[in-house]
């Protein structure tokens, strides 16, 4: 699928017309209809500009005719250079650099994060370690307080006893009042 638009440049701030003799055509070379016969010269240029390996360019070569097969020609005459293999070494140089640098700053982000998240962890376990200190200390006190409790649940006990026992005595005497 070859997508063409033509544009005319307008200047925004006041919608004038430029020019009317401008076209620009744009082409999605991923897209691009494979290459059958030679009538369409710009679906074989296209081809041309986006072809990826050896086995492309020989098959555009077939097809093409004598235009293809110079233009290939020079493309193989200028890539086969020192100067273009030393180009070609150096950009692939600088795009693995480039990834090097990348991956660097993903892992430095990582780590980063990571150093953040911990903090944080951290900083919630010494709130929580604080907060289970005064729950232990709370549940020191409620023992004490259990403790305190039934302390004074066996004064009762022993205070119910003697009133239990003053009250036979009061009942003897009484009856032997009587």
């Amino acid at each position: 699928m070859i997508l063409r638009f033509a544009w005319a440049y307008v200047m925004v701030t006041r919608h004038t017309l430029l020019t009317d003799r401008l076209c620009l055509q744009y082409y999605e070379l991923p897209k691009l209809p494979d290459v059958e016969d030679s009538d369409d010269e710009l679906l074989l240029w296209l081809s041309l500009f986006n072809a990826k390996t050896e086995d492309d360019l020989s098959k555009i070569e077939a097809i093409g005719g004598d235009v293809m097969k110079e233009a290939i020609d020079a493309y193989r005459a200028v890539t086969a250079t020192d100067e273009f293999r030393q180009l070609a070494r150096m950009r692939a140089d600088a795009l693995n650099i480039e990834a090097s640098a990348l991956g660097h700053a993903r892992r430095e982000a990582i780590r980063e994060t990571e150093e953040k998240w911990q903090g944080i962890v951290d900083e919630k376990d010494t709130e929580l370690a604080g907060k289970d200190a005064e729950l232990a200390d709370k549940d020191t006190e409620l023992a004490e307080k259990d403790a305190e409790l039934a302390d004074k649940d066996a004064e009762l006990a022993e205070k119910d006893a003697e009133i239990e026992l003053l009250r036979a005595e009061l009942q003897k005497q009484s009856e032997s009042n009587e």
